[in-house]
């Protein structure tokens, strides 16, 4: 805005001489606090503000800003101050403020006049809205960026497999007789075997992987058993270095089936873990690894829990006058693994860093007061 059209302004200003109140009130401001009146002015408006504590105090600070931070006015200690008057250069909101740093509450009488420049803003609309801008600012850090890399290769030695061969090994064959209840014998027996201890070491590892149960009662199932390892002479040609007979077939996986009779005497089984066959002994309760009743039974374990130990096999016999021959077997497949060591290359990249100072860009909102008149 020129000088000439600044007098000019005045000059009309000092013509017109309209006084119109903007706002006359009484503040209350609680100790260590403020308040605050946003107003907005047209240019060449010329504003008196009256200042008034009510009970003869004084109000610590008052300051007149031209939104968003131009001081137009800043008094300490005022008892009263009565119109102190200043010109409007531009269309702007102004912030009053009025600050209590008592540790009493002050009652705050305030006048705001304004005298318009001319006719034109005579009816101008001093109310405020608040809108929320947003605004991108940069902040600036310091970072390590990849500038590039280091490739090292490094011989080194490991330890790998040389050989490794499964096979069966047979845990137990046994013929074990069953007294009949008419004999006044034992009716009850049990059959122990532990499966074999692995063994860890540096150069090689051997572990039972899997393992299986046969429980067979008299020549019937004798018989059966001879049919399958006939069975497995044409059936598993590729898998036939793992096992040498049928349950060595069961316990590998190679099979998942053997023939089994229907007929003849039957026997009860329980098949116990060590600590589980004590418990049975003494009458506690316990919990079986399988059971059953039949002419013949099988079953494979590959659960680790139960792939070391010592175990048991209770028969019984509930025939009255007839003793049974149970043929009982165990076998173990055992994974063999023989380690040598072997050289190779190891490539270990490495980045290099510098420091960058980076720029980032972050949205900020934030409310503004601004004239009511204001499309948004």
């Amino acid at each position: 805005m020129n000088k000439s059209l600044l007098l000019l302004l005045l000059f009309a200003g000092m013509c017109y001489g309209q006084k119109i109140t903007v706002a006359e009130l009484q503040l209350r401001i609680n100790p260590a606090a403020a308040e605050e009146l946003y107003y907005c002015f047209a240019e060449g408006d010329k504003v008196l503000l009256t200042v008034e504590e009510a009970n003869g105090n004084t109000i610590d600070e008052v300051t007149v800003i031209e939104y968003p931070e131009t001081y137009k006015f800043k008094g300490h200690d005022i008892k009263k101050e009565k119109n102190h008057e200043f010109i409007i250069n531009r269309k702007s909101v102004y912030k009053f403020r009025f600050n209590n740093a008592a540790k009493d509450i002050r009652l705050c009488n305030v006048k705001i006049v304004r005298v318009p420049a001319s006719k034109l803003t005579e009816n101008f609309v001093t109310s405020v809205k608040w809108i929320t801008t947003q605004d991108t600012v940069y902040t600036s850090s310091t970072k390590d960026v990849v500038k590039g890399y280091d490739t090292l290769y490094v011989q080194k030695v490991r330890r790998v497999a040389a050989s490794e061969k499964k096979y069966e090994e047979v845990v137990l064959d046994k013929n074990q007789r069953v007294e009949a209840k008419a004999t006044f014998g034992e009716t009850k027996t049990s059959v122990s075997f532990s499966l074999p201890v692995n063994s860890i070491s540096k150069d090689e590892t051997k572990k039972v992987i899997a393992w299986a149960y046969w429980v067979g009662v008299g020549e019937e199932s004798n018989e059966f058993w001879k049919q399958n390892r006939k069975m497995i002479v044409g059936a598993v040609q590729g898998a036939a270095s793992y096992f040498t007979t049928p349950l060595g077939g069961i316990a590998a996986g190679a099979l998942t089936n053997l023939a089994l009779p229907t007929n003849g005497e039957d026997v009860e089984y329980l098949v116990l873990s060590d600590a589980n066959n004590m418990l049975f002994i003494q009458q506690k309760t316990y919990k079986t690894l399988d059971s059953g009743k039949g002419v013949a039974s099988y079953k494979r374990f590959i659960d680790a829990a139960s792939l070391q130990g010592k175990f048991s096999i209770v028969l019984a016999n509930d025939n009255y006058v007839q003793a049974i021959d149970v043929n009982v077997k165990v076998s173990a497949i055992i994974e063999h693994i023989k380690y040598k060591d072997e050289k190779y290359t190891d490539t270990i990249i490495t980045p290099r860093y510098e420091k960058k100072i980076m720029r980032e860009p972050k949205i900020v909102s934030a409310k503004i007061p601004v004239s009511s008149d204001v499309k948004r």
